[in-house]
């Protein structure tokens, strides 16, 4: 095959576009250029799209042997991630930059055009992989490396692009191995810290950046009776289940800690509540689609797992769509769960798909 590898100058692309080649396909490689104005050096593992990271890529591709071209795509990264990161805390939500990313710019964007320039499938270093089952469908699955598994940033691929992917590191058994086999293939990027935070806030402080963007107007903190309790400096500055920097005066009439339960944009209003109150027993959203076949059925509630957090732990749900939403159910209630963030759907290891949250309920305010 003639295979476009997506290097991002850390170790695992690298190694995945090394074994492309090993594996006897025409392999070009590709180092993104998303940051409009990219620092020369990274602040250790904080950041990427510097100068440094490309030409580490760079250094790769010549040890590797094959092609290298930079390609820019700033101006997408900015409209799609950046300006919907944005955007969605605007409206007081917690989004997931990464899933973004993924969704519109590597498989997407940057997928599209590999396709149009007559590549076969994009190469990237994620650890997952894909499988068929019997009757020859194409399914992506959770990496045999679970603390490096990346399968639920990838939760929002189609069944298109899933046809289109490569992800050499899928079997991988740990990073210590792929830095090994960085090490012996000569590769200058084995013993590089991997990349943390996102990507373009790379001092790794989200509301001090948001501050820059959005503008903070003080408001009321309020309790669910919505009695004021506080006053805020940015309803914007928040999270949902945030316990410490509330500045709440005032204990709780049980005396114990307070956390943001919600917020409310619009009003500028925090609302703020027991830890019992952050407990979910449902969840649900209208963005949602399948990785790969949709199941059969499911407007009736089927068996499942979600995953609601890149490296949280899965649980145990009941799925269904209804209403042009996905609707969870958690066989046993979880805590703290946003409107923004993404729950990804599993049968065993495979990803089966994913919904943006729009909605959650409280099983304790449910009871009320």
């Amino acid at each position: 095959m003639k295979i476009l590898a997506a290097m991002s100058g850390g170790v695992d692309s690298a190694v995945a576009a090394a074994r492309a080649v090993e594996a006897g396909h025409e392999v070009v490689g590709v180092h993104l250029a998303l940051s409009r104005m990219p620092g020369t050096l990274r602040t250790g593992s904080r950041g990427c799209c510097t100068i440094e990271d490309s030409m580490d890529a760079q250094r790769a591709a010549n040890k590797i042997g094959i092609p290298f071209y930079v390609w820019d795509f700033s101006e997408r990264f900015k409209q799609d991630v950046v300006d919907d990161f944005i955007a969605e805390y605007s409206a007081g939500r917690t989004p997931n930059p990464c899933m973004r990313c993924n969704e519109r710019i590597k498989f997407a964007a940057l997928l599209e055009k590999a396709l149009a320039l007559g590549f076969d499938a994009l190469c990237t270093g994620h650890y997952a992989s894909i499988e068929q089952d019997e009757k020859g469908n194409l399914e992506l699955h959770r990496s045999l490396a679970m603390a490096k598994d990346q399968s639920y940033v990838l939760g929002v691929l189609n069944e298109q692009q899933i046809k289109h992917s490569f992800f050499p590191l899928g079997k991988a058994a740990n990073k210590e191995d792929i830095r090994r086999e960085a090490t012996e293939r000569g590769l200058s990027v084995a013993n590089k810290p991997d990349s943390y935070d996102i990507c373009f806030i790379p001092e790794g402080d989200t509301r001090d950046w948001l501050s820059d963007k959005i503008e903070l107007t003080p408001g009321l903190i309020v309790d669910t009776d919505g009695e004021q309790v506080a006053v805020h400096d940015g309803a914007l500055g928040y999270t949902v289940g945030q316990r410490k920097g509330l500045n709440i005066g005032r204990p709780a009439k049980d005396g114990k800690p307070r956390y943001v339960l919600e917020i409310r944009p619009k009003e500028n209003v925090v609302v703020v509540g027991p830890e019992q109150a952050l407990v979910i027993s449902e969840l649900s959203g209208r963005k949602f689609s399948w990785c790969g076949k949709a199941p059969a059925n499911v407007s009736d509630w089927f068996d499942a797992e979600v995953q609601v957090r890149a490296h949280g732990e899965s649980h145990p749900c009941k799925v269904m769509v209804s209403e042009n939403q996905m609707v969870i159910r958690p066989i046993s209630p979880f805590r703290g769960i946003s409107p923004g963030q993404t729950a990804v759907i599993y049968l065993g290891s495979r990803v089966l798909g994913q919904t943006t949250i729009d909605k959650t309920v409280s099983a304790v305010m449910e009871q009320v």
